[in-house]
């Protein structure tokens, strides 16, 4: 409390999410990229484990052969409600963009530290891990609300893989979006994302030993 007696203000709590990420990662004993959606700030448990970066490749590999462009891994992207504001800073297992980035996406990038708009993106692409409630819950919320058109998750705790299009925003709250549909096969059958995107072998991602 300060000296009035009142309560003491929530300083981390008036900070932008961008700032609010930055002073996690400034503060932690080891390198870690926290990230934002749904009015919290989300930090890795443990380090995925080697099942987890074996999937994350194997898919991200596919995608290279079928030559899609703009595929990656690692760059975060910022998520923004109906009125602008920052609703989700997440970094996809993998992604594929839409374009290359332009200047404006530069221009984002510095104005929202690390962060590129999200509208660049046309896929993205997660493997639970320790994080599995987040993947298909939270994650896969804001996934749809920004209106990314495609969503692969590799659920390693049900032994599924999901492809789920058609993003819907019934109202003004991002916690109420989902996907129309999801396309559902077990781990080891193939997954058939929509044109122009390759049917992926879900065989390797089948064999990635168990989850937390």
């Amino acid at each position: 409390m300060d000296s009035t007696g009142d309560a003491a203000p929530d300083l981390m709590a008036q900070l932008e999410p961008d700032r609010l990420l930055a002073a996690y990662e400034a503060v932690s004993p080891m390198p870690v990229r926290p990230e934002f959606l749904e009015g919290r700030a989300y930090l890795p448990q443990s380090p995925p484990d080697h099942g987890h970066g074996s999937a994350v490749m194997s898919l991200l590999l596919q995608f290279r052969s079928a030559a899609v462009p703009g595929v990656g891994t690692g760059n975060g992207y910022r998520f923004t409600g109906r009125t602008g504001s920052t609703a989700g800073l997440l970094v996809p297992d993998i992604y594929v963009r839409s374009r290359k980035a332009t200047s404006a996406d530069e221009a984002h990038y510095a104005a929202y530290p690390g962060w590129y708009p999200n509208d660049m993106l046309d896929l993205v692409g997660e493997v639970t891990s320790t994080d599995h409630e987040t993947d298909t819950g939270p994650r896969l919320r804001a996934y749809s609300a920004a209106g990314i058109p495609v969503y692969v998750l590799i659920d390693r705790r049900s032994k599924t893989a999901h492809c789920y299009t058609n993003p819907a925003l019934p109202g003004d709250d991002p916690a109420d979006a989902y996907y129309e549909h999801d396309t559902k096969v077990d781990l080891g059958d193939p997954l058939p994302p929509p044109a122009p995107y390759p049917t992926l072998d879900t065989t390797t991602c089948s064999t990635t030993g168990p989850e937390r």
